[in-house]
C-alpha cells in the first residue's frame, strides 16, 4: 500500500503571512486625506473661516492627540474653531467624508495579484490590525478583501494595541501555525515590527506604506531593524522565496 503524498506547500518552512492592515494592504492615509480634504472644503462653503490648509492641519493635530480612529474628530474641530458644533457645519462635513472616503480607499499595486498567488500556494493568511473591529471590517469589505483571509483580528478582538504580541499570538494560534514558520508584513516599526518581533516571527517592514503623509500619527523613534524590508507589496513573495530556501537566515534592507 502506497503512502499518502505529503502536499509540496506541507514542507515548506514557512505556513502562514500576517498582514496589517492600514498603509500595508491598504492605502488608508491617501483614503483619509482625501476625506479630510472634502469635509473641510464642505466646512468651508457653509462659512468656515480657515483656509483649507489651517483646517486640515488642525484637524490631523486632533487626529495625533486622539488617535487616527477617533469618532468625534470634527465636534472638537468645530468647538476649538467656531467655539460650538455648529450643527450645518458638522452634517456639510460629515456628508463630504462619507463621500469622498466611498471611493478614495484601495489596496496598494499588486496586493490581489500578492494575496492571489499567496493562497494558490497553500499559505495560511491573517490580517492583525489596531483598528475597531467595525471599521477594520468596513475597509477589508471595500477593496473586495471579506472573504480572503482566514483569520481577522481587530482591537475589539484582542483588546491591546502592538506592539503588544497578543493579536499575533492569537492568530498563530487559530492559524494552527508555530511563530518561527510565520512571517509579519506592517508598516510600522514600533508597532508592527517590533509586536512581530515579541510574538517571535520573521519580520518583514512595509516601507512603501510609512512614506504617506506628513500627518502620521507617529514619531520614529525606536531602533528596531526587520529582517526584511520591501518597497513593494511584490517583494514579499521573493522574501518568501528566501526564506523557505536559505535556512531563514538572511536580512534584506
Amino acid at each position: 500500500m502506497k503512502g499518502t503524498a505529503v502536499p509540496q506547500h506541507d514542507k515548506r518552512h514557512i505556513q502562514a503571512v500576517i498582514f496589517d492592515l492600514d498603509n500595508t494592504l491598504t492605502d488608508f492615509m491617501k483614503a483619509k486625506e482625501n476625506s479630510i480634504t472634502a469635509a473641510v472644503d464642505a466646512m468651508i462653503d457653509v462659512g468656515l473661516p480657515l483656509s483649507r490648509e489651517e483646517a486640515t492641519e488642525q484637524i490631523f493635530a486632533i487626529y495625533r492627540k486622539e488617535g487616527i480612529e477617533h469618532q468625534r474628530v470634527f465636534n472638537i474641530f468645530l468647538e476649538q474653531t467656531v467655539g460650538k458644533v455648529d450643527y450645518r457645519m458638522l452634517a456639510a462635513a460629515v456628508v463630504a467624508y462619507r463621500r469622498g472616503r466611498e471611493g478614495s480607499l484601495v489596496t496598494y499595486p499588486h496586493a490581489k495579484l500578492v494575496i492571489n498567488r499567496l493562497l494558490k500556494a497553500g499559505y495560511k493568511l491573517a490580517v492583525v490590525s489596531d483598528a475597531p473591529g467595525f471599521e477594520a471590517w468596513m475597509r477589508l469589505t471595500a477593496v473586495g478583501l471579506q472573504h480572503t483571509f482566514d483569520v481577522v483580528l481587530t482591537f475589539d478582538d484582542t483588546g491591546s494595541h502592538k506592539p503588544d504580541p497578543t493579536g499575533f499570538l492569537m492568530a498563530l494560534d487559530r492559524l494552527d501555525v508555530a511563530a518561527e514558520r510565520a512571517v509579519v508584513i506592517g508598516d510600522w516599526k514600533e508597532r508592527d515590527i517590533l509586536g512581530g518581533q515579541n510574538a517571535g516571527l520573521h519580520t518583514v517592514y512595509a516601507r512603501y506604506g510609512d512614506q504617506y503623509s506628513k500627518y502620521a500619527d507617529k514619531v520614529e523613534s525606536d531602533p528596531t531593524e526587520p529582517d526584511f524590508v520591501v518597497d513593494d507589496l511584490l517583494q514579499l513573495l521573493d522574501v518568501l522565496d528566501q526564506l523557505n530556501g536559505s535556512d531563514h537566515q538572511g536580512k534584506e534592507t
